[in-house]
């Protein structure tokens, strides 16, 4: 099997599978889930056993539940953040790169004012005021992050902006838009997809760690970030330790491999020679 005219290393096999699994329990958690998302069904914090395969978390809801529940929360958030901010810096670099030496200047300029505020702070500040509801995290999170994908569409752009075909279309009279999205937007794509994976990664670890310090994805919603944060205590436990906070952290950190694992092939295809063998 072929994706993007080459085989799938194993590398990027084993990424895809991980992708598949953790979508298939995002989707289907409903049914997958042996409890409820905020069902409380067992004792604070209880041990893994045959009713409770990964235990229970602070209040006594099932762990595994939680995070089958988690993954839809936390992926489908992240990913809409990452789709929001490509269609907002996309638009942005294209323009950019096409729009002239004053259009270019007051966006580039604009975006370097933002990149100079850290990221978590601005999201802090932001989330603070207007609160933690879903469609506020996703916006705040595209909003900033789209500052990152402008800056390389800009840079990607600028270099297909000047050739003969784009010129060309200059002279038979097309608009912006049409350039934009028919001339330049197609031979942009590959590092451009590349970078939505990154990306992806970037905002699914940036939730995860709002959620940790209780400004991502409220209760009783489960999310993977917010989970670590609620079940800490017992690790510390000289007494009698236990490893509840461990499972979602694992989630985040295997759903990050994953992702990347894929995002490599993307880039190890994008970055070989077009003379190179289809079948290497």
């Amino acid at each position: 099997m072929k994706i993007f005219g080459r085989k799938p290393t194993i590398s990027a096999w084993i990424g895809m599978a991980i992708v598949a699994g953790f979508i298939f329990m995002a989707i289907f958690a409903p049914w997958i889930a042996p409890y409820g998302e905020a069902a409380v069904v067992g004792d604070t914090w209880a041990s893994p056993s045959t009713s409770f395969w990964l235990g229970t978390d602070n209040i006594g809801r099932d762990m595994l539940s939680r995070i089958i529940f988690g993954a839809r929360t936390t992926i489908s958030v992240a990913l809409l953040a990452t789709i929001l901010s490509f269609a907002i810096g996309m638009c942005a670099g294209l323009f950019a790169s096409i729009g002239g030496v004053v259009v270019d200047t007051v966006l580039s300029r604009f975006v370097d004012i933002m990149l100079s505020i850290p990221m978590l702070v601005f999201a802090l500040i932001i989330l603070s005021m207007f609160g933690s509801s879903m469609v506020t995290i996703i916006i705040t999170i595209a909003v900033l992050d789209s500052t990152r994908v402008f800056r390389l569409a800009r840079a990607v752009s600028m270099n297909v902006a000047v050739l003969e075909y784009v010129e060309a279309a200059r002279l038979r009279g097309e608009g912006n838009w049409y350039i934009m999205t028919r001339e330049i937007l197609p031979n942009v794509l590959p590092p451009m997809i590349s970078e939505f994976g990154l990306r992806f990664c970037f905002n699914f670890l940036f939730l995860a760690g709002l959620s940790f310090l209780g400004l991502g994805i409220q209760p009783p919603e489960a999310d993977w970030g917010s989970m670590v944060r609620d079940n800490a205590r017992p690790i510390m436990n000289p007494m009698d330790p236990k490893l509840t906070p461990l499972w979602p952290a694992s989630m985040i950190a295997l759903m990050t491999i994953g992702v990347n694992l894929v995002v490599d092939w993307i880039l190890s295809i994008n970055a070989r020679p077009s003379g190179a063998s289809a079948e290497m």
